[in-house]
């Protein structure tokens, strides 16, 4: 596109307007016909124009402007499409037409154990099975759990080293994603960030430690964590990231993307909002940077009371934040998971609907709706009354998503059992 600069420039000139207008007119089509590969961007659905479209290569990107019209200057042929909202696209510049359409979605997504991911197995085949039948459209997958295994064998040595892919549960890979392919389904790479027992034993000079006697730190279920604020440990997981990205899921969502809601912890930076803050957002955009070229969306998984907080909760996270810097926010919005009194009500876990909706309104001013995919409870109630979480629990949250207009949402089931009937078309009261 033709910089501003120059329009400038020429403005200062003391020549007349048709010498003017003709400089600018050369200027604009000169800079058009050096640029690699110029197109127009478009809604497949109504075919109207995309405007703020990212397109990139593997080093830079572009906006398609407000006619849904873009140019990206580049050597190279392949190109990615990201809009919030959309499918993520590749193209090649040798297309026949410059037109490039992309299909809307709204991520309607149940979650897969890392145990369930087999091409095999049962679960897998019943969520193949409640996608054919209901408007489930995507599946959130473990590739790298909380232990630090990978679900897959990767070529990342560094993992495969400490053993990361001893326990893996899916032997093939490549006939997954196809079998995700084939059926349309958009699929989410889930990644555990800085919560690995593997990479924090095996590289105890940058895992967290205790404060009191300097020895490596585990939280409850006898887990290590890195150090967040370590390169080293940001590296590593956008390693694995990339395996992810490069056997062709849609999207990379980090989860325990943070530090420890603990205190009494040693970590390279002094321990600060500020330090903390910074170092999110700087491993969110070394990710971007290094997955750039697959063309993939990044979302990240938060607490749920990141939408009612003025502060970063001590672990790193504020919604400003990671906007700036991540495609996608994920909060995990479980009633079961707010105190009692949080929204005037005794037992959240009672009003479904209230909390989804009045939290994701509440962060409206920060971020886009559409760009809020939160994670829905499909569990018992463990808080309060130990309430069973069914159908109409279930399509109360849904509910709440469609009315308060979200990128759709993610199911949370421990054991990736779901029931058919749970996700029939859920229609606003």
């Amino acid at each position: 596109m033709l910089d501003k600069s120059f329009v400038v420039l020429f403005h200062n000139f003391k020549i007349g307007n048709i010498l003017k207008k003709t400089l600018l007119i050369t200027l604009f089509f000169t800079t058009m016909l050096n640029a690699s590969f110029f197109g127009k961007i478009i809604d497949a659905k109504t075919l109207k124009p995309l405007s703020n479209v990212t397109i990139n290569d593997s080093n830079h990107g572009v906006k398609s402007d407000i006619n849904g019209s873009f140019s990206i200057n580049s050597k190279e042929n392949l190109y990615h499409a990201k809009a919030y909202g959309y499918r993520p696209l590749s193209f090649n510049s040798d297309l026949n037409t410059t037109t490039i359409k992309l299909r809307p979605i709204k991520v309607k997504a149940l979650y897969l154990t890392f145990w369930g991911a087999s091409n095999n197995s049962k679960t897998h085949k019943r969520i193949l099975d409640i996608i054919k039948k209901t408007e489930v459209n995507a599946i959130v997958v473990d590739i790298k759990n909380e232990y630090g295994s990978t679900s897959f064998y990767t070529k990342f040595k560094q993992a495969n080293d400490y053993g990361a892919y001893k326990n893996r549960t899916n032997r093939n890979i490549k006939k997954f994603i196809k079998t995700m392919k084939d059926r349309d389904i958009y699929t989410i790479a889930r990644i555990v960030t800085f919560k690995d027992e593997l990479q924090a034993s095996n590289n105890p000079d940058y895992a967290i430690k205790r404060d009191d006697n300097g020895s490596i730190w585990r939280n409850h279920d006898k887990m290590a964590w890195v150090d967040p604020f370590d390169v080293r440990s940001q590296k590593y997981t956008i390693s694995i990231a990339e395996e992810a990205a490069k056997v062709g899921f849609d999207e990379i969502n980090f989860d325990y993307v943070r530090f420890p809601a603990k205190t009494g912890l040693h970590f390279e930076k002094n321990n600060t909002q500020k330090n903390r803050i910074k170092t999110i957002d700087e491993f969110l955009d070394r990710a971007q940077n290094r997955l750039r070229k697959y063309g993939v969306f990044v979302s990240v998984d938060t607490y749920g009371n990141i939408c009612w907080s003025k502060d970063d909760n001590g672990i790193g996270q504020t919604v400003s934040g990671l906007a700036a810097h991540a495609d996608y926010l994920c909060p995990m919005l479980y009633p079961s998971g707010f105190s009692s009194g949080s929204f005037y009500f005794k037992h959240p876990a009672d009003h479904p609907y209230a909390v989804i909706y009045r939290s994701i309104k509440n962060i409206k001013d920060r971020i886009d709706t559409k760009r809020v995919r939160p994670w829905l409870q499909y569990f018992r109630d463990y808080t309060h009354k130990r309430r069973p979480y069914k159908k109409f629990e279930v399509q109360e949250q849904i509910r709440a998503t469609e009315d308060i207009q979200t990128n759709g949402w993610m199911m949370w089931s421990p054991s990736s059992k779901y029931h058919v009937d749970y996700f029939k078309k859920i229609i606003s009261k």
